[in-house]
């Protein structure tokens, strides 16, 4: 089975298809400047991954998860988001538009990805907390839903000034809102949609997996320090600081 290779191999064999794929796509794609866009955030985070691994390698399931959504992104930055022909992919297969069958009226493929990102990456997220900041119970799937729901605001953040900056069509483009005024706000809704549901599944298979699964979420948001902070803790530490 794929999983249980060993973790070098694995990384070995991801590694390979997601270069091929980079290489196929970057084969005259449908803007050059829009992909160079799209792309200088994958290139940063393959290279912060790759130079992380020795010292903190992730499960098999997270570069896997991780893989396919920088798969579906490389898709969307060869042909631009909004002309992904995902609509003629399906029809050429059934015979019939899949936008028809689901009643939408624009390309969506945008809209799959942000809901993906939350999806996919809520997950290697949960990862990274519970072993760098201990998080357990409650927060341990409530801090990657922020995360996820946080990121994909700033994402949005840097479309936005990423198409104030170079204007015009290329502007346009990396944006991708094909006129919808909400197109911002609805894609951080995925995002965070995708990100609920991996955390519920996650947790549900948590309970049914851990004996002491419901000990540990009431552990979780017992209070642990009865003192009020703020002024009161600024009052002690000077109080400390001249003892």
């Amino acid at each position: 089975m794929l999983l249980r290779l060993p973790h070098r191999q694995f990384l070995l064999l991801l590694g390979a298809l997601l270069a091929i794929e980079f290489v196929i796509l970057a084969i005259e794609p449908h803007d050059r400047k829009d992909w160079l866009l799209e792309n200088a955030l994958v290139v940063l985070f393959i290279g912060f991954m790759a130079g992380t691994y020795r010292r903190f390698t992730l499960s098999r399931i997270s570069y896997f998860l991780i893989f396919v959504f920088l798969s579906l992104h490389l898709i969307g930055a060869h042909y631009t988001y909004s002309l992904v022909p995902y609509d003629d992919w399906f029809r050429a297969v059934t015979g019939s538009s899949l936008n028809q069958l689901l009643g939408w009226e624009r390309n969506n493929y945008d809209r799959v990805v942000h809901f993906s990102y939350g999806l996919l990456l809520a997950y290697p997220v949960r990862e990274v907390f519970l072993r760098v900041a201990r998080l357990r119970g409650f927060w341990g799937y409530f801090f990657p839903l922020d995360i996820t729901m946080s990121t994909s605001m700033l994402y949005e953040l840097i479309e936005w000034g990423a198409a104030v900056l170079f204007g015009g069509e290329l502007g346009q483009a990396f944006l991708g809102t094909q006129g919808d005024v909400w197109d911002a706000h609805k894609d951080m809704a995925l995002a965070s949609a995708g990100a609920l549901i991996a955390m519920t599944v996650t947790a549900a298979l948590n309970a049914a997996l851990e004996r002491d699964f419901a000990a540990e979420w009431n552990e979780s948001l017992r209070v642990k320090d009865h003192r009020p902070l703020g002024e009161d803790e600024i009052r002690r530490l000077l109080n400390a600081k001249k003892t």
